[in-house]
């Protein structure tokens, strides 16, 4: 598990320190609404995440990394690259900040080492993410970071009970530009 740096941000695997975060965000209107993210506070479901975390670099579902505020050494957020279209060369990523952490740049940071880091990879010739239209906030750092976006998906995910539009936004490497490296198969 790679960790990744990027303006006073540190993207690396969780730990049991980390703890306190997932418990904070377990009553988020939408955090657990939409991620895996346990609906409990109690720290036996927080180490349960955390674990799954691990797992899914393991059984090659993609990598999901604390972000965390390199002022505090304190984790705000979550956010993966999730490879299970990398056979045809695409890849998406997916992010959270608990609440009393966002507007302060954290996003911004995160989304920007996992793309810079990302579109590094032989087999990532597409990155993408989706949002809902509402969460200018998400798709407004996605644009910030370079993203651009593609179009309206129209009920394209099932967010708790309801179908839900999404914007569908992409990055692409620059060929020429970066430096290209291959993704571990374990």
């Amino acid at each position: 598990m790679p960790t990744l740096s990027h303006q006073g941000v540190q993207l690396r695997a969780f730990e049991e320190q980390d703890v306190p975060l997932i418990q904070s965000v377990a009553d988020d209107d939408l955090i657990p609404l939409i991620t895996t993210v346990p609906r409990e506070s109690t720290r036996a479901a927080a180490m349960a995440y955390i674990a799954r975390q691990h797992e899914r670099l393991r059984s090659g579902v993609g990598y999901s990394f604390a972000i965390v505020d390199t002022r505090t050494d304190h984790a705000v957020g979550q956010i993966g690259l999730w490879v299970h279209n990398i056979h045809e060369g695409r890849a998406s990523t997916g992010y959270w900040i608990a609440a009393p952490h966002r507007r302060r740049g954290h996003l911004v940071a995160a989304l920007t080492a996992l793309t810079d880091w990302a579109l590094r990879l032989d087999d990532v010739h597409r990155l993408e993410l989706h949002v809902e239209p509402w969460n200018q906030g998400s798709w407004r750092a996605a644009e910030r970071c370079g993203y651009l976006r593609e179009g309206l998906l129209r009920s394209w995910q099932q967010v708790g009970t309801q179908r839900r539009d999404m914007y569908v936004y992409s990055a692409l490497p620059h060929r020429d530009a970066r430096r290209r490296t291959e993704i571990p198969s374990d």
